[in-house]
């Protein structure tokens, strides 16, 4: 009987995880803070919108990690992003640089 009980228990760390997901969500904090972000969360972070968008990627990492199935962009600046994003993009950027990201 007392191997059903815990069979059918959530694990805490579920648990906490998602009630760390609805606060994030709550508090419309889309991103994890930059400072602890490494070189790579904050790439594909940046490039994420990009593809999201319809970013025709050039490089092969890019391509390699996103792909291109589906892109309608081949210029960065022609892609339809919002204020706030190609904000973020910005952030990122200048994060990248600080921390001497390839």
């Amino acid at each position: 009987m007392v191997r059903n009980r815990v069979r059918n228990r959530i694990p805490t760390h579920l648990i906490n995880l998602s009630i760390g997901a609805s606060l994030i969500a709550l508090s419309g904090i889309a991103s994890v803070p930059a400072s602890a972000q490494s070189c790579h969360e904050l790439w594909v972070e940046r490039n994420g919108y990009y593809k999201d968008a319809g970013h025709c990627f050039k490089t092969s990492r890019a391509i390699s990690y996103f792909g291109n199935r589906g892109c309608v962009y081949e210029f960065e600046g022609e892609v339809p992003l919002p204020r706030g994003i190609r904000a973020r993009i910005n952030q990122i950027r200048a994060l990248e640089r600080r921390f001497g990201c390839d």
